[in-house]
């Protein structure tokens, strides 16, 4: 298996439309492998962090189960820009992809959505924004950017689901596989120094 630190700006899957994506570098994370290693989750193009890989079926087999299971543990940090209600808490609201043509697609809270809960609490504060850390319990598409939303506190630079423009504060900041691995990826440059901002250094 690999866990890598993926940077932001880049897609796990080549999409559509194109561009550079974890796909073209997986031929030199091979290593001397039969198979190419493949993703066993999913991070947006513009989180970065913690990212999973089997390099063999039997790996790519586990890791599969482990994330299917919800054995595997995810940890992401992020800064929002406004304060949730509280110092930690939970959100548990279905989720439904939504689209329109003139608005393109997004997650939303309806009760025709499937399950979704994520874990919250604050790591620090400076002025509206707010330093999080979020333990998603279920893995849906965009799950914690329309939980925070829905919350009235977006991720900072998610212009999709109103926090602005600039790149997304959002890091899969540490992986735990049981009886595998426990890591943890460091801040991206991006995110510093709203983080530090926030009294997180």
């Amino acid at each position: 298996m690999l866990i890598l630190d993926k940077p932001a700006g880049l897609a796990v899957h080549r999409g559509p439309r194109g561009g550079a994506s974890l796909e073209d570098w997986l031929p030199a994370l091979r290593q001397g492998k039969r198979h190419l290693p493949q993703p066993a989750h999913r991070l947006d193009a513009d989180t970065a962090g913690c990212l999973a890989l089997g390099r063999t079926k039997p790996a790519i087999a586990a890791l599969n189960r482990l994330f299917a299971e919800g054995a595997a543990r995810k940890t992401y940090w992020a800064v929002l820009v406004a304060a949730p209600p509280g110092d930690s808490g939970v959100c548990e609201a279905p989720l439904l992809k939504v689209s329109s043509a003139a608005a393109g697609w997004r997650m939303m809270v309806d009760a025709a959505g499937q399950s979704a809960r994520t874990e919250w609490r604050v790591l620090g504060r400076a002025g509206a924004l707010t330093a999080v850390e979020l333990m998603p319990r279920t893995g849906r598409t965009h799950q914690l950017r329309a939980h925070m939303a829905h919350l009235g506190c977006p991720i900072l630079g998610d212009a999709r689901y109103g926090g602005g423009a600039g790149a997304m504060h959002l890091l899969a900041r540490a992986l735990v596989l049981p009886g595998i691995a426990a890591v943890q990826a460091p801040v991206p440059p991006h995110m510093r120094e709203a983080l530090a901002r926030c009294g997180i250094s």
